[in-house]
């Protein structure tokens, strides 16, 4: 495990987090269209299982930040 190892890891983050953004943002506008019940409801639902989602990404970078300094460590000790 080198520090390259990172770029995938950070580019995949950063993905992840404009797809969430654009989806979020396409959630809003059709919440605010009328349409009928239902559809507004599962608009709402998505849209808290995406704000479900979101408070986990903190987690999940210093996971993988972690991960790459123990490996980072791990390789320094081999001979």
């Amino acid at each position: 495990m080198e520090l390259g190892d990172m770029y995938p890891a950070v580019l995949t983050i950063i993905l992840i987090g404009i797809v969430i953004g654009v989806g979020v943002i396409v959630l809003d506008e059709f919440g605010r269209a009328s349409i009928g019940g239902q559809a507004s409801s599962a608009i709402n639902s998505t849209r808290d299982a995406v704000d479900d989602f979101v408070t986990w990404i903190p987690v999940i970078i210093i996971i993988i930040a972690a991960s790459i300094i123990l490996g980072l460590v791990m390789r320094s000790f081999r001979t």
